[in-house]
């Protein structure tokens, strides 16, 4: 899926993350528990290094726990990388991040020095949230719509502690087809990107090989269908998703679906597990190899 929506502020804060991390003494990244890969800045990868990062698991109150727990233990086998799963109703479980900078940086803590952090996340990741809980008051403005904050931000909290606040970024080319599908469902694109009734077939195939009895149970379906399309069909009527002739509409059916599913109102699903995307990383390992092959043979002729 290419994704049509990268806002000229996000460009900026790109290149203005790339600036300040030098100075950064620790990374806090804002993960959708229900897609820690997909919801991952490439970016930070390629500029990490070895600085040590905290890697925030949100929304977990939506997320499947046996999944986020599989997540926690993978992220975590990364050099220098600790996680916490929360949410965003749990701000005393938020403020153990300022404990784990603490932690993770000891010849700082206690030395009483200043540990230079940073906050990145993608849009609608509840960044904004988490930051108001560890700065003790409203300092970043929240809200549904992705791309929420605009502008970079310095904040000090307690024990010596000082956070760069980034805007929620998204790149500009989803390498991975299926991490752009992911984004979409969970509501990190603007809706005005896409197609609704691709987006929710993307998501009822998943539903229908990960969480068959969600589904069946959330909208009443005495037959579970056997493909996305069908699927689809299905809910429309059940929910009356109707244009003239009574014939179904994809558009409002999707809508509707995805409504749903992003709420959590169909129960606790993650959408990605560590061994879907061991699979897709030697998929496109093998997409990029013929994109350079015929590259080079383009190149010869």
């Amino acid at each position: 899926m290419l994704i049509q929506w990268y806002p000229g502020h996000m460009h900026k804060a790109s290149k203005e993350i790339k600036e300040t991390l030098p100075n950064i003494d620790l990374l806090i990244e804002i993960l959708d528990a229900r897609i820690p890969y997909s919801s991952q800045n490439p970016m930070l990868a390629e500029l990490r290094g070895d600085k040590p990062t905290i890697r925030v698991l949100s929304k977990t109150d939506l997320a499947d726990p046996a999944l986020t727990q599989q997540w926690q233990t993978h992220l975590e086998l990364e050099q220098g990388v600790k996680t916490l799963a929360v949410t965003t109703q749990q701000p005393d479980k938020i403020k153990q991040i300022i404990d784990l900078c603490g932690k993770m940086l000891p010849e700082k803590s206690e030395t009483n020095k200043v540990i230079r952090t940073m906050i990145m996340g993608i849009p609608n990741v509840g960044k904004s949230t988490i930051i108001n809980v560890l700065a003790g008051r409203t300092i970043a403005k929240t809200g549904n719509e992705p791309a929420v904050t605009k502008m970079q931000q310095r904040i000090n909290l307690k024990n010596n502690i000082v956070l760069s606040d980034t805007p929620g970024v998204l790149w500009p080319n989803v390498e991975n087809r299926n991490s752009g599908y992911r984004l979409a469902v969970t509501g990190a694109i603007k809706d005005t990107a896409f197609q609704h009734d691709d987006i929710a077939l993307f998501a009822l195939d998943y539903l229908l090989k990960a969480y068959p009895d969600l589904l069946q149970q959330r909208y009443q379906l005495a037959d579970l269908p056997t493909d996305a399309t069908s699927a689809l069909q299905a809910i429309g009527k059940k929910r009356g998703c109707l244009r003239a002739g009574q014939q179904i509409d994809p558009d409002k059916a999707a809508k509707l679906f995805l409504t749903e599913l992003k709420a959590g109102t169909l129960g606790l699903i993650s959408l990605e597990t560590p061994a879907m995307i061991a699979a897709e990383m030697i998929e496109l390992a093998a997409i990029r190899e013929e994109k350079a092959a015929k590259k080079a043979a383009r190149r010869r002729r």
